[in-house]
């Protein structure tokens, strides 16, 4: 190599236009009169004077500035160059640092960038984004960012005063560029100068940072998810070797920014007692501030516990700009929001959650992403992440972006991601927002402004194989774990396997059950008769997928009215109302979800700037209802009938479905002995019904294990007295029935007590 290095590409490094300012940068080794010397260069923005160090040797070189005052140069006469460092003065200020320059070995071998290109790193969060490392015994923070299509990509942050030209990235194979800073810790903020062909500057944040500042700053903080101390071996080990759809799935559907708020008079504090910085909720609620994870993890864990609760669902906990989006509209897919704390906070969460026996799930949002400058889009001043034509690209009701699933690296981004969160966060499950956007071409979309897929159909074949790869890598390195799909039409095999062509999730949400039920209960109980088939119809499809019966938060928005405020008739009514739902709901075929404030039968809709209405707990009906739910949480969990059988013929048998004339259905739920069955009545309106007749299929004593109308929970307190006893009556096609009374706008939950009706048989059998 040349002693000297041409003007032309000094140029390029000043104004920052090279794609490897390796190539003039850092040490080069040359021949001088058959022997080898090393050229370092700098170019130092700012600096006056520059000297070379080499500490081994106690040694200094100045180096001189040629053809531009900041762009210097020295020649050192040594057959090695080891770690050296430069001494840069600026004005009366000096300071010694490692030259970035000096360290030219990829982080990324050439079989990380194969596995990139076809789509398949599983674990590509440990090579892109901001990694502390050490290199040469040298400690830092490696930078790799994809952006193919960038003219130039820098590192910006506090450490270069956000000065494009003194971090520059050298541009590798597959378009990413990558660049070791020494000296960089754990804490630095930095974002990514990226500059497009024609010179236009993006300042972005890091797609792979692990975490960002609190909004509305956006820089991304360079951490270790690697030192947190896990607890839960116990739970991980055990989750391994456990089937969950033969297990009771009872979800407490959560958004932690508005379940309960603290006060900025209060500031959280962080477990070496110092105060955390205050996190305001918005100018709506003046003085309010967020809880963090680790006061969520003190306070809601106790209460889904006490409720009965398997599981916590997360609303989207990504890091996301603004808050009315619900976390919906990400711009962090591997960030968890700082509102609420540290990534090693929101882990302790989940420790504790899991050490309380107590599943997490997390609501992931891979169908769409907002258009924010600081994001995804247009990420490299090309249609890099999204699709070039709106389209395909654009959704237009949401005013975000579609993912370009057809892109093998767009897809590995996404499917590492949910790696990610099953890997560094121990979540349990998945629940994969708004899949029917990601299926269907013509989403929401006119006749004209969709494109057909190459077969002239609406599917979105790529977004399909997207999420068959995504659930077979996920069951493939974590089994146990959930799958959920938020999925609203006919798609076909949604939670069958990948291998017999189903998309592979292992449960899909009902919304033609919610839809009919909603429906049911919203009118006058003396129409209910007409409509026999809101309750029955989804037993027509219930064994088709694997179904999660879920009421969430979008059915109390939007001015759809809070979930007792949809229930007619006075208030006794509307509470009775509710109850009857919630045992339908349990007792029915499938796994369940309810979204927080339900369980107490808050009034209002839900806001996501307030809190929860709290202060209605003082009510005896609100305590009831609360209470009602966790007792019908604790009978669904210790009644393997309700749940071990939830996705086969099976585990249900009507016993009748047919008298629409009292608003009567009645039901048997099997588990996978045949000997643990109950039998379930539901009267759906408020008029009672003494000696109400059902067959049952084995004569003895039945104990009425739950009835929704018991006054513990506000109800009128009609029932059966402990239980009944069979007589010889053939009914409803079976041997044996029961005179039953049925409660107003009640459930009636019985099973046949085994060990009574044989000590009474055994007595009877004596006597005679």
């Amino acid at each position: 190599m040349s002693m000297t290095v041409a003007p032309e590409q000094i140029e390029r490094i000043v104004w920052n236009q090279h794609h490897d300012p390796f190539e003039v940068l850092g040490p080069h080794a040359v021949q001088r009169d058959g022997q080898t010397v090393w050229v370092v260069r700098a170019y130092l923005p700012n600096a006056d004077a520059a000297w070379v160090i080499l500490p081994e040797e106690r040694a200094e070189h100045a180096m001189q500035p040629i053809h531009h005052p900041h762009f210097f140069e020295c020649t050192i006469d040594t057959p090695e160059l080891a770690n050296y460092q430069l001494r840069i003065q600026e004005g009366d200020h000096e300071r010694v640092i490692y030259d970035p320059y000096a360290f030219r070995s990829p982080y990324l071998t050439d079989f990380d960038l194969h596995l990139f290109a076809e789509g398949n790193h599983h674990r590509l969060y440990e090579k892109l984004g901001a990694h502390l490392t050490e290199v040469e015994g040298v400690k830092g923070v490696y930078f790799a960012v994809w952006a193919p299509n960038a003219r130039n990509v820098s590192v910006l942050g506090d450490f270069n005063h956000w000065d494009g030209r003194k971090h520059q990235m050298r541009k590798g194979p597959s378009g990413i560029w990558e660049l070791f800073i020494p000296a960089l810790t754990e804490g630095d903020r930095y974002k990514y100068e990226i500059k497009n062909q024609a010179g236009h500057i993006y300042e972005k944040s890091d797609p792979f940072g692990f975490q960002q500042e609190i909004r509305p700053k956006t820089a991304s903080i360079v951490t270790n998810l690697d030192n947190y101390t896990w607890n839960d071996q116990d739970w991980m080990e055990q989750r391994r070797h456990t089937e969950p759809l033969t297990q009771p799935i009872s979800v407490y559907e959560v958004h932690l920014g508005s379940w309960l708020h603290g006060s900025s008079a209060e500031p959280a504090r962080l477990p070496n007692g110092e105060a955390e910085p205050v996190v305001l909720v918005s100018d709506l609620k003046p003085g309010a501030r967020f809880l963090t994870y680790r006061e969520l993890a003190d306070r809601l864990i106790p209460y889904v516990k006490e409720l009965g609760f398997t599981h916590i669902e997360l609303l989207p906990i990504a890091e996301h700009p603004f808050d009315g989006s619900w976390g919906y509209q990400v711009i962090g897919y591997y960030a968890c929001t700082s509102r609420y704390g540290t990534p090693q906070d929101l882990m302790y969460f989940i420790d504790q959650c899991h050490q309380n026996g107590i599943g997490v799930i997390v609501d992931w949002v891979p169908g769409h992403f907002p258009k924010d400058g600081h994001g995804l889009a247009n990420f490299d001043g090309t249609y890099l992440y999204e699709h070039a034509d709106p389209r395909k690209g654009e959704h237009k009701e949401w005013g975000t972006l579609v993912f370009n699933y057809g892109r093998h690296e767009v897809r590995n981004y996404l499917v590492a991601n949910a790696l990610f969160w099953f890997d560094k966060y121990h979540i349990d499950g998945i629940r994969v927002d708004a899949v029917a956007s990601m299926l269907y071409l013509d989403y929401c979309r006119n006749p004209g402004e969709w494109l057909p897929n190459q077969y002239g159909g609406r599917e979105n074949i790529e977004a399909a194989d997207f999420l068959r790869q995504t659930n077979h890598t996920i069951f493939s390195y974590f089994p146990g774990v959930l799958s959920i799909a938020e999925e609203s039409t006919s798609w076909p095999m949604v939670s069958w396997p990948t291998y017999v062509g189903g998309l592979g999730f292992n449960l899909k949400w009902n919304m033609g059950w919610m839809h009919d039920m909603l429906d049911y209960f919203n009118m006058d109980p003396w129409f209910r008769q007409f409509h026999q088939n809101n309750l029955t119809f989804s037993i027509m499809y219930a064994f088709s997928e694997n179904f999660m019966l879920a009421l969430s938060h979008d059915e109390i928005v939007h001015g759809k009215s809070s979930m007792i405020g949809k229930m007619p008739g006075d208030e006794w009514q509307k509470f009775a109302n509710l109850r009857c739902l919630y045992a339908y709901m349990f007792t029915h075929p499938g796994k369940k979800t309810l979204f927080m404030s339900m369980e107490f039968g808050q009034w209002s809709e839900w806001n996501v700037w307030a809190d929860l209405e709290w202060h209605l707990l003082q009510h005896d009906s609100h305590q009831k209802l609360k209470q009602f739910l966790g007792d019908l949480n604790h009978l669904y969990r210790g009644e393997p009938a309700l749940y071990t059988q939830d996705f086969s013929n099976d585990g249900f048998e009507w016993i009748d479905c047919s008298d629409n004339r009292h608003s009567v259905v009645s039901f048997i739920r099997k588990g996978k002995d045949s000997d643990d069955f109950v039998v379930t009545i539901c009267n759906f309106t408020p008029q009672p019904h003494a000696h109400y007749r059902i067959g049952v299929p084995e004569a003895g004593f039945y104990t009425e294990l739950f009835n929704s109308d018991a006054r513990k929970y506000g109800g009128s307190n009609m029932g059966n007295l402990g239980g009944k006893w069979t007589e010889e009556w053939s009914y409803h096609n079976r041997p044996y029935s029961i005179d039953l009374c049925l409660p107003p706008l009640g459930v009636v939950i019985l099973k046949l007590d085994r060990e009574k009706t044989k000590a009474a048989n055994a007595k009877q059998l004596n006597a005679g």
